[in-house]
């Protein structure tokens, strides 16, 4: 964890991302993803060998892929993903997309650990290609929701949903 000049809070730990939303999917505190029964992490799926953050099952509903992105890139109360090009986010995107085709539940949800991002967006200006990928992949069915830490010095909870613009 580090604080800016201005006092905000950046959690740089990426790991800390999948930590939180297993909390959060555990504790039911993500509305849009509660009633599943079973959580795996890092299962193999798709066409080119990818491993799934999270998949959650339950007899009653199909099989849900969950793919965290943890975002610290801030411009004002902008937050962004990628901070680099990213190949793997794209394959990422890609599997997700196969997932939703087959009539699966696929989720891409953007961990926001920086306490001064009040939004998110893909970063078009450093990868418009993943941009381009992220807008495809919500049209073709892949659920894409962002949640903000609540963050302190000695605290992290995933607590609000942000808007998100494409």
């Amino acid at each position: 964890m580090t604080e800016t000049q201005n006092g905000a809070f950046i959690c740089v730990n990426t790991l800390r991302a999948n930590q939180l939303v297993k909390e959060a999917l555990t504790n039911g505190t993500l509305p849009e993803l509660v009633g599943y029964g079973t959580q795996k992490s890092e299962v193999k799926y798709g066409d080119e060998g990818s491993r799934i953050d999270f998949m959650l099952q339950a007899e009653d509903r199909p099989e849900c892929y969950i793919e965290v992105k943890s975002v610290t890139l801030a411009e004002q109360e902008n937050g962004f993903f990628p901070d680099a090009v990213t190949l793997r986010g794209q394959k990422h995107l890609r599997e997700l997309m196969s997932v939703a085709a087959a009539g699966k539940r696929a989720v891409l949800l953007f961990a926001v650990l920086h306490s001064a991002i009040e939004r998110f967006s893909p970063a078009r200006h450093i990868d418009p290609k993943y941009a381009q990928l992220l807008h495809e992949a919500q049209k073709q069915g892949v659920e894409v929701f962002a949640y903000k830490a609540e963050l302190s010095a000695d605290n992290m909870t995933l607590r609000s949903s942000l808007p998100i613009v494409l």
